[in-house]
C-alpha cells in the first residue's frame, strides 16, 4: 500500500517523489523529523495554530458508533468528549489536573483520571506530538532503522518519553509522514502495547494532519476507528472548558 492512499488528492498535497528520490537518505533522527515537518507544513504554520477542534465519529466492534470531539489548546490543554445515546463522557487535562465525568458508569460528578487514563491523555495533550521539539519536552529520539508497513518502506523513530513510555513512529520513506505508531506503556508493572494506523492526511490552516485513525491493543483485530469529519484551527476555547468543575 503506497502513500497515495494516505494523502489527500490535490496539487498542494503532493510532493514530488522524484525530488525525494534525489535527496540523500537521512542520517539521523533529526534529519527525518526535519523532513517530516517540511512535508506537513513547516514549524511556522504549525506554531501559528493555537487551538484545534476535531469533530467526528468513533466506530467500535459490533457496529458501535458514537460522536467524538477532541479540543486542544496550547500549551497542553485537551478535552475529549464521547457522546452516545444522549449521554456524554468527558476526559480532560488543563496542564495540571486530569479529570473525567463518566455518566456511563453512573457518575455525574468529575473525578480524577486513573493512572492508565492519565498516560493516554498526556500524550493527547501534546499539541504538536512528541517528535516536535522533543528535547525541550524531555523526550529522547533515535533513528531505529527501516521496516515495512503493508508494503510501504518506512523509517522507524523510537521516542522515549520523559515518563519512560516508548513510542515508535513509522514514517513513509517518500513523504516522511507517520503512517503507523506503536506505543508501549508500563502500568503497575504490566506492559501494554497499542498500535495505531494513521491515514487520510488533509490540510488544516496549512498543517497536514491525519483524519483517519485506527487504534487498539497489539494483535487485536477489533480496532477502534476515529474518523474526523471536521477539524477547525484557532477556534475560541475558554480555559474553563479544561478545568475540573467543582462539585455542587
Amino acid at each position: 500500500m503506497r502513500l497515495t492512499s494516505y494523502l489527500l488528492v490535490g496539487a498542494s498535497a503532493f510532493i514530488s517523489t522524484t525530488a525525494h528520490a534525489q535527496s540523500p537518505a537521512p542520517q539521523s533522527a533529526d534529519d527525518v523529523i526535519a523532513r517530516y515537518l517540511k512535508t506537513v507544513g513547516g514549524m511556522d504554520r504549525i506554531s501559528a495554530i493555537t487551538s484545534l477542534r476535531r469533530v467526528g465519529k468513533f466506530n467500535g466492534s459490533g457496529g458501535f458508533e458514537a460522536i467524538y470531539v477532541q479540543e486542544n489548546k496550547r500549551p497542553e490543554s485537551v478535552r475529549e468528549e464521547f457522546t452516545f445515546q444522549g449521554m456524554t463522557a468527558i476526559n480532560a487535562w488543563d496542564g495540571k489536573t486530569g479529570w473525567k465525568i463518566d455518566p456511563f458508569g453512573g457518575k455525574k460528578d468529575a473525578e480524577a483520571l486513573s493512572e492508565d487514563e492519565m498516560r493516554g491523555i498526556l500524550v493527547d495533550a501534546d499539541f504538536d506530538e512528541p517528535l516536535v521539539s522533543y528535547r525541550q519536552k524531555g523526550n529522547k529520539v533515535e533513528l531505529a532503522g527501516m521496516d515495512q508497513v503493508e508494503g510501504t518502506d518506512v523509517y522507524k523513530l523510537k521516542v522515549t518519553l520523559k515518563n519512560g513510555d516508548t513510542r515508535t513512529y513509522y514514517l513513509d520513506t517518500d513523504y516522511f509522514v507517520p503512517i503507523k505508531v506503536d506505543d508501549k506503556r508500563t502500568i503497575r508493572g504490566s506492559d501494554q502495547e497499542i498500535e495505531t494506523t494513521l491515514g487520510d492526511y488533509k490540510e488544516v490552516a496549512g498543517w497536514f494532519i491525519p483524519f483517519s485513525i485506527e487504534t487498539g491493543r497489539k494483535g487485536d483485530q477489533n480496532k477502534a476507528k476515529f474518523t474526523w469529519e471536521k477539524v477547525e484551527a484557532n477556534v475560541s476555547l475558554d480555559d474553563s472548558r479544561f478545568h475540573k468543575p467543582e462539585i455542587k
